[in-house]
């Protein structure tokens, strides 16, 4: 059964009808003016040893979303969003961190549940980091079906992956933009907090976690790409490791048992070694 949230409509202001078409005509600028950056390249699944192999199996992240999962920004998903926080993990956990990454450039929440949630990686994840919202503020979805569009990819995921735990990236912080002029930037920025307390609830609704973006870090121009809307390297690195700090994981790892006495300690250890292989 579908997942439906309650909704309050949030008024409009009357004082935006008269700057209806200046806001056309500064989105259709903004439209053609951005330059179009490719997605990451490189392998879209790594590993990253931990200090020791053997303490641990490895903690397993999938990231799923649209073009800052796909690396919009990054020559490679190991300078992106993937790579970052899978570093950001390992250093919190101590252990061995195996990553892989789902998206397609330009999907809405919508389209992330119908293809990409079902191609994504098989393997069994500790972890599954969403990131969603932006195409959908572009294409203005109606915020009664993004709050239907969010129970539903929560809820697509938790059914993929019953036993990960689910961290929803948060609306970026759009009124901070530079490659948007005001007064677009302020509207949108309104509508993408809107929507951001949306996804808020429904992460909650699913079991899963919300992350609200740091807006400091939109204040900080070398955070961002070329076209001034996606991340740079450096703004993947600040915000994997504001989701790292979110996640929903361990603190630490689950001691090893010990050995009972007569036992050949190079069994229990070859099978955690088999598990520690990339996803």
């Amino acid at each position: 059964m579908k997942r439906r949230l309650p909704f309050a409509r949030v008024p409009q202001s009357m004082a935006l009808i008269p700057l209806a078409p200046v806001l056309a005509v500064q989105a259709w600028r903004t439209v053609r003016r951005t330059p179009r950056l490719d997605p990451a390249g490189g392998d879209e699944h790594g590993f990253l040893q931990g200090a020791d192999p053997g303490a641990a199996p490895a903690f397993r992240v999938v990231v799923i979303g649209e073009s800052t999962a796909v690396g919009v920004g990054a020559s490679r998903h190991a300078e992106a969003l993937p790579g970052f926080l899978a570093e950001a993990l390992r250093e919190r956990l101590r252990r061995s961190v195996a990553w892989s990454v789902a998206g397609e450039n330009g999907a809405t929440a919508r389209r992330i549940t119908a293809e990409v949630v079902p191609r994504a990686d098989g393997a069994a994840p500790d972890l599954v980091v969403l990131t969603t919202g932006i195409n959908d503020l572009i294409r203005r979805r109606p915020l009664r079906r993004w709050a239907a569009d969010m129970a539903d990819l929560v809820g697509a995921v938790r059914d993929r992956y019953g036993q990960a735990a689910v961290l929803v990236a948060g609306m970026p912080p759009v009124h901070r933009f530079p490659a948007i002029p005001q007064p677009l930037r302020y509207v949108l920025g309104a509508r993408a907090r809107t929507m951001d307390r949306i996804m808020r609830e429904a992460a909650r609704a699913g079991g899963a976690v919300h992350a609200p973006m740091d807006e400091a870090m939109a204040r900080d121009r070398a955070l961002f790409a070329s076209d001034g809307f996606h991340p740079s390297p450096a703004g993947y690195r600040a915000w994997a490791l504001d989701l790292a700090r979110a996640a929903p994981v361990p603190a630490d790892p689950a001691p090893a048992d010990p050995a009972p006495a007569g036992a050949d300690p190079a069994g229990p250890r070859a099978d955690r070694t088999e598990m520690t292989g990339p996803i």
